[in-house]
């Protein structure tokens, strides 16, 4: 059934075929031309995006609904140390909060007794990286990619909630998330029958949509821009392995953007197609997904700005890092 999956729907080669008959009867245009690309480009991966993300989203959700809110604060009770931090880190990874979402779990994570470290790891990671978008990324690009993006966001995840733990920060952290603070994680989980999963996925794939398809409109409308009408020698200057600066440039560029992952992926894809090194687009995406303005200001209200510029400082760094990692490996392969 997988490589059925694999086939007919994460390769849309019908579809793509489909949209090039459609924009060249339709509007008798050749896609191969400027106008005729951004035109297929367009159409295509908006219909693709929102296809994968109906079906991803559905399958992941049902997943997802063994692991809520309650049993992932019991879950992540019972680790401490390092430990704590990759449990953090790979619980994120499973539950469907974007980063503005993911605030309120973390303020919930520190008022249940968690440690601090653990708490964050989940709030870097829970934004970064979800299996829906992983399998999203590994339809239009590849495992390869899917893989390596969802290793180097655990990783920037469980670094970062391990170097703040070990900096002691409870006390830039605002009082009134320690009002009720329980010292013992006991928590009665809701049993959910097949029809309570059913409903909770239906209305996660109509949450997930109204929050997203504006962000993938505009990220399908400027990847169609950038495949098709910025020239690769200005994408190569500004964002090529030449540049040394390039990493930099692409985290600080997607750092005050405020769009999901979904919303990244197509400009991410045009990138690439005009040889963008793979660690510059993969901190485009982290810095988009896990530095939204939204989130920070939410954040702000949590803990304050000596720590909020700790939180912000580890990622970037961390983000750039594995930039500059991932081209340089990159480079070597070639």
């Amino acid at each position: 059934m997988f490589t059925w999956m694999n086939e007919q729907l994460l390769q849309m080669k019908w579809l793509y075929g489909l949209i090039q008959w459609f924009v060249e009867e339709v509007f008798d245009l050749n896609i191969t031309t400027r106008i005729g690309g951004s035109i297929h480009f367009f159409i295509y991966d908006t219909l693709k995006i929102f296809i994968l993300l109906g079906v991803l989203i559905f399958m992941i959700s049902y997943i997802q609904s063994y692991f809520p809110p309650e049993k992932t604060k019991k879950i992540l009770g019972k680790f401490n140390g390092i430990s704590g931090n990759i449990m953090g880190a790979l619980l994120g990874t499973v539950t469907p909060f974007c980063s503005c979402s993911s605030i309120p779990l973390f303020i919930g994570f520190t008022q249940a007794g968690l440690p601090i470290g653990v708490s964050f790891s989940f709030l870097i990671s829970s934004p970064l990286v979800d299996l829906a978008s992983v399998l999203l990324l590994a339809s239009i690009f590849n495992w390869s990619i899917a893989i390596t993006y969802v290793v180097v966001g655990i990783i920037l995840a469980v670094v970062g909630g391990t170097i703040i733990s070990r900096l002691k920060v409870e006390k830039y952290i605002e009082p009134f998330v320690f009002e009720h603070v329980e010292g013992k994680i006991d928590i009665t989980l809701p049993t959910l029958t097949k029809k309570d999963r059913f409903n909770y996925s239906k209305d996660q794939v109509n949450e997930i949509f109204i929050r997203v398809w504006k962000y993938v409109l505009l990220g399908v409308g400027i990847g169609a821009l950038i495949h098709n009408w910025v020239p690769a020698p200005i994408i190569s200057a500004v964002l090529g392995q030449e540049n040394v600066f390039s990493v930099l440039i692409a985290t600080l560029v997607g750092a005050p953007m405020y769009a999901d992952i979904f919303g990244t992926i197509p400009i991410s894809e045009a990138l690439l197609y005009k040889g963008v090194g793979l660690g510059t687009v993969l901190s485009f995406m982290m810095a988009v997904t896990t530095l939204s303005l939204p989130s920070l200001i939410m954040l702000k209200n949590v803990i304050k700005p000596r720590l909020l510029a700790l939180f912000v400082g580890i990622v970037i760094v961390g983000i750039i890092i594995i930039g500059y990692a991932f081209n340089i490996f990159s480079f070597l392969m070639l």
